[in-house]
């Protein structure tokens, strides 16, 4: 088969058509680096140019979409290179009541649109690229932190709505904007979609809604990815979201790659466990996973990825071992060469 371009090579993932070899992408934080847009979109393009993935996320840290409400937070070492919450914005059940839609070109959102145009405008030709958005849940737990919004939205449900509403608003505004930006999609990022965390009915009343919200913001995008965080995913729960490819834990967490596929009709991005594999693996091991993960596929619908950033420690030469894999993935079918 000829030379795909990577646009062509992930639109055949998606539809589920042969490819010259299975699309790849790693993505990663870049603290300090994430909190100016210059530093970040020039760390992001560095990275894109050195590895050539078949698409770029944009990976700001998580703070981005709660530092307007006045969230207090710094990086202080955390492996994986995302900051911590100095002081939360919610304290008690009543502050939810100020919690109002903002304009998403101003502030810490608006810095976060100027380096994703950056970013366009600057990426390696045929290189789509995709923004890292926070679900509206998500952000209520950024803004409580992983305790009180869960009690705050089991005891006090009205108010939770009603700020969820707000967030809501502004994430979809936001979501519109980056479109408008030139992003192809969203990098829709989901911790509340696990039986961990909460009930299928809560979800489906506190978190499900505002991500169709948002999702039909995403909606002239053609790479929009759900990422299911957590150690029990609502896979099959979700698996009806309008989104073009799935990425979570398939490793650690379940359903495998083989299972997930007869789930969900797009695109799987996962094979690849990162906290153990990626970071203290040889490049032999990862290979050997990206091998399974084309073996569970048939090398159809997979995008060979991790279940989520990895730690910054993680060596340059696992993540080119699995950048090699691919190529080496030549045939029609996908499969490895024998």
């Amino acid at each position: 088969m000829a030379e795909m371009s990577k646009r062509q090579r992930l639109r055949a993932t998606i539809s589920g058509e042969p490819v010259d070899r299975p699309p790849v992408a790693f993505w990663r934080h870049w603290p300090i680096d994430d909190q100016e847009p210059a530093s970040l979109a020039r760390a992001t393009l560095d990275y894109q140019r050195r590895f050539d993935w078949d698409f770029l996320k944009v990976t700001p840290s998580h703070t981005f979409c709660v530092a307007d409400y006045g969230a207090v937070h710094a990086y202080r070492g955390k492996p994986i290179g995302d900051r911590d919450h100095l002081e939360r914005v919610i304290k008690r059940p009543e502050d939810w009541d100020r919690i109002e839609p903002l304009d998403p070109r101003k502030g810490a959102l608006g810095r976060q649109l100027a380096c994703l145009r950056q970013v366009v405008e600057q990426r390696p030709a045929d290189t789509p690229v995709i923004q890292t958005v926070f679900n509206p849940i998500g952000i209520a737990r950024y803004l409580a932190g992983d305790e009180p919004y869960l009690v705050h939205l089991r005891r006090e449900p009205e108010r939770l709505r009603r700020a969820l509403e707000a967030i809501t608003a502004t994430t979809a505004d936001f979501v519109r904007a980056a479109l408008a930006e030139g992003a192809d999609g969203i990098f829709l990022s989901t911790a509340a979609a696990s039986f961990e965390i909460t009930s299928p009915e809560e979800h489906d009343r506190f978190a499900r809604p505002g991500d169709l919200t948002v999702l039909a913001a995403a909606g002239a995008g053609w790479l929009n990815v759900l990422h299911l965080h957590g150690k029990y995913p609502m896979f099959a729960q979700l698996a009806d979201y309008p989104v073009q490819v799935v990425n979570w834990h398939d490793r650690a967490s379940g359903p495998n790659l083989a299972e997930a596929a007869r789930l969900f009709p797009g695109a799987l991005a996962a094979g690849v466990e990162q906290y153990h594999v990626l970071h203290y693996g040889t490049p032999s091991d990862v290979v050997a996973q990206v091998r399974d993960a084309v073996e569970q596929t048939g090398g159809r619908r997979l995008i060979v990825a991790a279940g989520c950033t990895y730690p910054l420690t993680v060596p340059d030469g696992n993540l080119l071992a699995a950048r090699r894999a691919v190529d080496e993935l030549t045939d029609s079918s996908g499969r490895p060469p024998d």
